[in-house]
């Protein structure tokens, strides 16, 4: 059976949880696969909001088992606050598997995130400052700690006290700030530990198991493509990798397990954070897609920078993911506008570039060349067909598909469970 992968089209932010969420009723395990509390997902069901910032949105239902995988990068105060606001809200979080080779986020990260991104001043990359990146450094340097440390406790009290013996001095006597109390850190994660217990799981082996007893497995990313740490908009990314390879990697799976690519892609286009943004909006229009389609992040609550679609970016998506399917999202955002511009190139020096330009020096200067479709003024929110939209909303899909390079095979027309139109079944 299929083990299918919902990756993000743009920077992050497209809907993958009401996608990850609309095909929780036909998949049996929904694993996180890279990406820390730094991402969210946001989903609604009936006039329940849930925002997840780590856990799978699978956890929202009943017969699936959600997996926190081998690629993420954990903070366990923040997992378990967020697994008993579910429980406080009636959801069973008992199911949840999570990986004993994903690696901790540890006081000293988050430490560290917030003081180097105050010192780079004009040049930061805009992190959340939740420590992503430091634990992913240490995860490379070998200096992680994992979740399975915590069921040893000796282990576990030896790997804080070397790693603090270089971050406090890193903490105090470069950024003079106070240093960091190993036993006090110890305490805390053990803490911790007597609750995630029953949770940790061998997971690649898990799913393994499950895909060949024919169980699908849906496979979600945080952020999206242009964030990825090697495909992205390099150094204005994440420090993981949530494109369509970085799945097997993060979940243990390998590549031949894989069967579609579903990425998420949103009818215009959206970034948090620092970096290029060829689009952008920085006038009234901007300010109007921001309000009107609710354009504030899930876990920082910062703005979302805002723009027109573009064509440039879902191509190289579709060539890097291995797209098989498009799920467009926020589709009925854009419904009264006479005309609506979508990117289908970029001008670099009086160059035309049909694809992003190989530096980040040009990719910097890419100014968009835009084609203009005509809009709608119909609300198409109570649509339940895609022939029920109106016909210019059909055209600008149908656009958007053959600009894309992939089929757009579910369409968003509004927030809810149910405002989904499926024009191909995805699993």
């Amino acid at each position: 059976m299929p083990a299918v992968v919902l990756v993000g089209a743009q920077w992050g932010d497209e809907g993958k949880g009401k996608a990850t969420d609309l095909l929780g009723s036909e998949v049996h395990y929904v694993v996180r696969y890279q990406g820390g509390n730094n991402a969210g997902h946001t989903v609604v069901i009936g006039d329940q909001k849930y925002a997840l910032h780590l856990l799978p949105t699978g956890v929202l239902s009943p017969e699936v088992v959600p997996v926190i995988g081998n690629g993420v990068v954990i903070d366990p105060g923040v997992l378990l606050a967020e697994i008993d606001g579910l429980r406080e809200r009636g959801i069973d979080c008992g199911r949840l598997l999570i990986s004993a080779s994903a690696h901790l986020i540890m006081p000293h990260h988050k430490a560290l995130d917030k003081v180097t991104e105050r010192y780079l001043g004009k040049a930061r990359i805009g992190t959340t400052g939740r420590g992503i990146g430091p634990a992913y450094g240490d995860k490379i340097a070998r200096m992680g700690v994992r979740v399975q440390d915590l069921l040893d406790p000796g282990i576990l009290g030896k790997k804080i006290e070397v790693a603090l013996n270089e971050k406090n001095q890193v903490l105090t006597k470069v950024y003079n700030r106070r240093g960091i109390d190993p036993a006090k850190v110890l305490d805390e994660y053990l803490g911790y530990a007597e609750r995630l217990k029953p949770h940790i799981a061998d997971t690649s082996l898990v799913l393994s198991q499950a895909l060949d007893e024919d169980k699908v497995v849906l496979l979600e990313g945080g952020q999206g493509t242009l964030l990825d740490i090697d495909h992205g908009t390099y150094p204005f990314v994440t420090s993981s990798s949530p494109t369509a390879g970085g799945a097997c990697i993060g979940a243990g799976i390998p590549p031949t397990r894989l069967t579609r690519v579903i990425a998420i892609l949103k009818a215009y286009t959206t970034r948090v954070g620092s970096g290029p943004f060829p689009t952008e909006l920085t006038d009234e229009a901007g300010d109007w897609l921001r309000t009107t389609g609710g354009e504030y992040g899930v876990t920082t609550g910062r703005d979302r920078r805002c723009g027109w679609f573009d064509a440039v970016i879902a191509r190289y998506a579709t060539r890097i993911n291995g797209v098989t399917d498009f799920f467009l999202t926020k589709l009925d955002v854009l419904s009264g506008l006479e005309r609506i511009p979508v990117c289908v190139a970029y001008d670099v020096d009086g160059v035309r570039h049909d694809e992003i330009p190989m530096t980040q020096t040009d990719f910097h200067h890419a100014k968009p060349i835009y084609e203009e479709l005509p809009g709608w003024q119909e609300d198409i929110s109570d649509a339940k067909s895609f022939d029920d939209l109106p016909a210019k909303a059909r055209d600008y899909v149908r656009a958007l598909e053959e600009m894309s390079g992939a089929p757009i095979s579910a369409i968003g027309v509004g927030p809810g469970r149910t405002q989904t139109l499926a024009i191909r079944p995805l699993v």
